[in-house]
């Protein structure tokens, strides 16, 4: 059975989806964009800042959750432009720990945001190690 994970802290969007939801020992994060977490307004105007925003809107659900970036085992991100590929992953590597999770980046129009990213978290390890 799957039971919902919710935060104050994170992004509230009226729209009909769960921020996560915790089934057996994963961790299912629902798509992050870019937005501060209490305005909802675009943090930045840059690749680099949406994606570090989008990052830390994912790590502040994970922390309901009880878990960090670090049990991270999957990724999805979808970027508004090609050209902010290089942008992304030079903020991606800097947030996100090695050994990387494993990843799907894909350019696509998602309005406003210049990136969206969900996640899927493993609770009983963290990458490269033993929790």
């Amino acid at each position: 059975m799957s039971q919902p994970i919710h935060t104050e802290l994170a992004p509230q969007f009226p729209l009909p989806f769960s921020q996560a939801l915790r089934s057996g020992d994963f961790v299912y994060v629902s798509g992050q964009v870019g937005v501060d977490p209490q305005t909802r307004q675009v943090a930045g105007s840059t690749i680099e800042e949406q994606t570090a925003q989008a990052l830390r809107n994912i790590e502040t659900i994970l922390q309901a959750a009880g878990l960090t970036l670090d049990h991270i085992v999957k990724m999805n991100a979808f970027l508004s432009k090609y050209e902010d590929f290089p942008g992304y992953n030079r903020t991606y590597s800097e947030m996100i720990k090695q050994p990387f999770p494993t990843r799907t980046s894909i350019q696509c129009g998602i309005g406003d945001y210049l990136v969206e990213i969900d996640a899927i978290a493993y609770a009983p390890s963290v990458r490269g190690g033993h929790s």
